[in-house]
């Protein structure tokens, strides 16, 4: 592997050239405004995949945004690895938060990253960690190391859903046939404890549409006779928690996976620290569900939480309306067992249920995914540990993600793959967030520590 790694090194400026273009293309899936950016970053990640030696490569149309699709198979005899990723990203706004246009990478040294950090949106979700991918698998073929066969789906929808992979999947199993998933949309503890995540929570999304009178009113001639949505709104959501964080819609915890205790002390041995947790997010203390602790409330156990609300007027100055309507986007992560279309299912029930007769409600469901675990128990997870333990020089610890990658429980369904998720980003790396950024060092870590999984993998399946 020195070898590979000699050349890592002399082609770190390039790398980091490539990724900054990459960076610089919009391709906000969620806003139509940015479909011909979206439609040019395909193209980029063709032309990377072409020259980096992928073969059978193209640009498979959808519904919504393509994916793109490249292979290299040496020999049908050899395993064959499934790489994921996506090139869309999440809406940039609110602007004015950003040191830095959103859209102009640069690198700034941070107290995490001390060697530096690339800030730019998509730096770390998704774009810096699929292109890892990319440049690994160009290196091994240009130092000719590559030691079985592999397949790459990079799409363009996951920020939105994914909302087209499942057609394209069922559609293509033949061409996808492969023996296991690797994807890099995670991340590990810190640069010097690296680990490997080994569960995600499933989600449900929905909108909610409250409305009121046929139209705006005047504030002091209707104030106190007319329903506001607004306040409505708010009452209802506030009842969605009891005092002790539990979720009050009925069923909603029926089919909950209980973790063991067993398991929730391996979890536990992860290092955590409240205070610097407190600190670094500037607040007093933290919140959630009575009975655990803050890494469970984050991982093992399902949550509900409002993304968003609006209503009435929100400009400058003063304007004494009552709101005609009032609106709120929610999202629901789940545990393994749960179904996110059961619970989109009793979300509604529920929200109809409890509505006054003063208003009326409109509940409609968006995109949701299923919670997924992955085994420690078998050669993909093994191999992944080996390479990790090569690359950072320590043993990687097992964890479990709040997150959720809905494609991990599709591949399994749809595939049969089990998924190996060797991610790279800190949880300061800020995703989704003003000022989002990868670590210079957490990059190039990743090109050469992807190769490693491919050599221990291939040896453990011979």
């Amino acid at each position: 592997m020195d070898n590979l790694n000699n050349h890592i090194d002399q082609n770190k400026e390039q790398y980091l050239s490539e990724l900054f273009d990459l960076l610089r293309i919009p391709s906000v899936s969620a806003d139509p405004a940015y479909k011909k950016d979206v439609e040019k970053t395909a193209e980029f990640v063709k032309g990377k995949l072409i020259s980096a030696g992928a073969e059978n490569v193209k640009i498979c149309e959808t519904a919504g945004h393509s994916i793109v699709y490249g292979d290299k198979i040496l020999d049908a005899s050899l395993p064959t690895i499934l790489v994921y990723g996506h090139y869309d990203v999440q809406p940039a706004e609110p602007f004015e938060l950003w040191d830095t246009l959103p859209f102009e990478p640069e690198i700034r040294i941070t107290e995490k990253h001390p060697e530096g950090a690339i800030f730019a949106r998509g730096a770390c979700d998704d774009k810096g960690q699929m292109y890892m991918h990319i440049k690994a698998f160009e290196v091994m073929m240009e130092t000719d190391s590559l030691p079985c066969n592999v397949k790459f789906i990079i799409e363009g929808e996951e920020e939105v859903g994914s909302k087209n992979l499942e057609d394209f999947v069922q559609g293509n199993k033949e061409l996808l046939k492969s023996d296991i998933v690797l994807v890099s949309d995670t991340g590990i503890i810190a640069n010097d404890t690296p680990s490997i995540t080994v569960g995600l929570r499933g989600m449900s999304y929905v909108e909610v549409k409250v409305t009121g009178p046929n139209r705006d009113l005047h504030s002091g001639i209707y104030g106190g006779a007319v329903a506001n949505p607004i306040n409505v709104l708010c009452d209802m959501i506030a009842s969605l928690h009891d005092k002790e964080q539990h979720i009050t819609i009925d069923g909603f915890y029926d089919d909950v996976a209980d973790v063991s205790d067993e398991d929730r002390k391996e979890m536990a041995k992860a290092p955590f620290n409240e205070e610097i947790y407190k600190s670094d997010l500037k607040i007093s203390a933290t919140c959630g569900e009575t009975g655990y602790s803050t890494t469970e409330r984050a991982s093992i156990r399902p949550t509900l939480d409002v993304n968003g609300m609006w209503g009435g007027y929100i400009g400058e100055g003063a304007k004494t309306v009552l709101p005609s309507q009032a609106f709120a986007k929610i999202s629901m992560r789940l545990v393994p067992n749960q179904s996110s279309e059961k619970i989109a299912k009793l979300f509604q029930k529920h929200f109809e249920a409890i509505a006054p007769e003063s208003v009326v409600v409109e509940v409609t469901p968006h995109h949701g995914g299923e919670a997924a675990v992955v085994p420690t128990n078998f050669t993909g997870y093994q191999a992944a540990s080996m390479a990790m333990e090569k690359g950072f020089g320590k043993k990687p610890i097992p964890v479990r993600s709040g997150g959720s990658i809905p494609i991990v429980a599709l591949f399994e369904k749809e595939l049969g793959l089990k998924t190996i998720l060797l991610g790279f980003g800190l949880d300061s790396d800020l995703i989704h967030s003003p000022n989002e950024h990868y670590g210079v060092f957490n990059f190039f870590k990743g090109i050469e520590t992807i190769p490693l999984f491919y050599k221990y993998y291939t040896e453990l399946n011979k």
